[in-house]
């Protein structure tokens, strides 16, 4: 299954304060180093309190990551590139034009437009967690840790 797995990944979204952060850290926590994994957003936002705090409630900490744009990436290739926005999906494909890459749109509830109480929208936001693991987990099965 590892053999099956691309060698870099990365995640995007329109702020990079909420869905990319935590696919990208998701994928970190399950893959290790097999994977490189980068995020970025199409504009670059201040990481959201409520991301942190779900994401803390499983044990990963995001708090201290500082939000990028496409435009401030180290790295511009990449095997396979996941937009979790229509307006990442857009910048993404205009990025690839050029180059062997696959682009992936996974349409992804944005929390942040959910009001009400603290409850509420701290639900909202674990719903986005949980729909992102579920499709990092299906789309890139684990399997065992390569043998050396």
């Amino acid at each position: 299954m590892a053999d099956e797995l691309p060698g870099s990944v990365l995640f995007a979204c329109s702020y990079n304060a909420v869905r990319s952060i935590m696919a990208a850290t998701l994928m970190r926590h399950f893959y290790g180093t097999r994977i490189y994994v980068e995020c970025c957003g199409v504009r670059a936002g201040d990481v959201d309190g409520f991301a942190v705090e779900v994401m803390n409630e499983i044990g990963l900490d995001i708090s201290s990551y500082h939000s990028k744009t496409f435009d401030q990436l180290e790295d511009g290739f990449f095997d396979l590139i996941i937009t979790m926005s229509p307006e990442a999906q857009h910048r993404a494909v205009e990025m690839t034009r050029t180059m062997a890459c696959d682009v992936e749109f996974w349409n992804t509830f944005d929390a942040t437009i959910v009001e009400g109480s603290r409850e509420t929208r701290l639900e909202a936001y674990r719903q986005v967690r949980y729909q992102i693991k579920k499709r990092i987990l299906d789309r890139f099965p684990i399997g065992p840790a390569p043998t050396v």
